[in-house]
């Protein structure tokens, strides 16, 4: 008799592929290193990146007890970014702020989907926020992405894109200016720094008219460079532009 096997038969034998790997090859917890299925084990998720918190809607930053859900902070009151709403997963404190640099600085890309797995949750932790058209990872200057060999963003990107249902753009906007990294510059010049870093490419404009753009990257800290990103999005036409992060930087 030919004809297609059942679907029981593709399905078995990678399963049983996947449980010999996990016993023959345990992973050890990113942060405890107690020995676990996944990149960082239960335990540890639970207490250090599980959403929590009341924070600005716009920008993310945790609110004060003074402040109410949904209220924005004192700082976007006084001064709107170009982008609408942010979604952080945790703070970058420690002990998560290891893994971002592990991530980062370490190519230990595995840890990439454990984050954007983090941002589902925070994403699913606000009902009724509005899920982008599209999203596009915060892009590296060419000199960055030769030395790292990956853009973390991207990393991050692609299994949050696939968790959301939302189609990735890798290539909407274009790093035009190889800035200073901003880690490396005063708080005080970083706008200036990053200004007029970013194009949208020449062919990725009818993609982004009257759209909502979600942009993808790991830290936001003084928030600079996703408002660069945003004042670009929106000269080309963007309706709305909201950032999913994975970790804040808690105001000092």
């Amino acid at each position: 008799m030919t004809g297609r096997l059942p679907l029981w038969s593709y399905r078995w034998p990678r399963a049983f592929a996947a449980a010999l790997a996990d016993a023959l090859l345990p992973c050890s917890c990113a942060l405890c290193g107690e020995t676990t299925a996944t990149v960082v084990c239960l335990p540890c998720r639970q207490d250090h990146a599980t959403p929590g918190g009341v924070r600005c809607p716009c920008c993310a930053n945790p609110l004060g007890a003074h402040e109410g859900a949904g209220q924005r902070c004192a700082g976007c009151i006084a001064e709107a970014p170009y982008f609408d709403a942010t979604v952080a997963a945790a703070d970058y404190a420690a002990p998560l702020d290891s893994l971002v640099l592990r991530l980062k600085f370490g190519a230990q890309l595995p840890l990439a989907p454990w984050f954007a797995a983090r941002m589902v949750d925070a994403v699913l932790a606000q009902p009724g926020w509005r899920l982008p058209d599209l999203l596009c990872p915060v892009p590296l200057g060419p000199r960055r992405l030769v030395e790292r060999g990956f853009n973390q963003a991207l990393e991050i990107a692609r299994p949050l894109s696939a968790a959301l249902g939302v189609p990735l753009q890798p290539r909407l906007l274009v790093r035009a200016i190889d800035t200073a990294a901003q880690s490396g510059v005063a708080p005080s010049e970083r706008a200036g720094n990053i200004r007029g870093a970013f194009e949208v490419a020449d062919d990725a404009l009818g993609r982004i008219q009257g759209r909502h753009v979600g942009v993808v990257d790991d830290v936001m800290t003084s928030g600079h460079t996703l408002n660069e990103i945003a004042a670009t999005l929106k000269r080309a036409g963007a309706a709305r532009v909201s950032n999913l992060v994975f970790a804040r930087t808690p105001p000092h």
